[in-house]
């Protein structure tokens, strides 16, 4: 469930808050973030799991492509379980980021999220989403305000910046490559 930004595994109600949430956010109405091709992904990517024959489709392709998917591990994949749920972490993270940076813009005098926002937007439960806040605060790239809500630091900020140039770099780089190759461009 990549456009979903969840493990495939999860319940009914994980997808669903992870497909409201990104409904809410690339939906032709919401001026800021509206995108429509995406919108209509994620609208697709929330249907094929509800309906039992895409859904078993779906799982033949994921555990072809993921083979350690049931646990068990193999040389050939290249990643383990744990190197995964790493990785999602990560993106996790980033996505917490990137909307209390997002927020920051906005308005830079009340730029707190309440956690239950962000929480809610990653699909999450309490306790990863505790450990997220715990490692962001950690590091000082958030911080809790006098009202409770979350916020980014300065060092959020520099940090959002310096991996949005590294992404854009690395997509240029991409992009410069497959024009060599003679590829067309996604």
């Amino acid at each position: 469930m990549k456009i979903l930004r969840v493990d495939w595994r999860r319940d009914a109600k994980a997808l669903e808050t992870a497909y409201r949430s990104l409904a809410k956010i690339y939906h032709p109405d919401h001026h800021e973030t509206a995108d429509v091709v995406k919108f209509n992904q994620v609208i697709e990517a929330y249907r094929k799991p509800r309906d039992a024959e895409l859904r078993a489709e779906y799982d033949l392709l994921h555990k072809a492509h993921r083979p350690w998917a049931d646990g068990v591990q193999s040389a050939s994949a290249g990643l383990d379980i744990d190197t995964q749920a790493a990785l999602d972490d990560a993106d996790a993270q980033s996505r917490i980021l990137r909307e209390l940076y997002k927020r920051r813009r906005q308005n830079a005098q009340d730029a707190g999220v309440a956690p239950f926002f962000l929480q809610e937007m990653l699909g999450c439960s309490d306790e990863h989403f505790d450990f997220h806040r715990w490692y962001l605060k950690s590091k000082g790239l958030i911080e809790t305000n006098e009202r409770g809500t979350l916020a980014i630091t300065i060092d959020g900020v520099d940090h959002v910046i310096t991996t949005s140039r590294t992404t854009a770099a690395e997509q240029l780089l991409i992009a410069q490559t497959r024009e060599r190759k003679g590829e067309p461009r996604p």
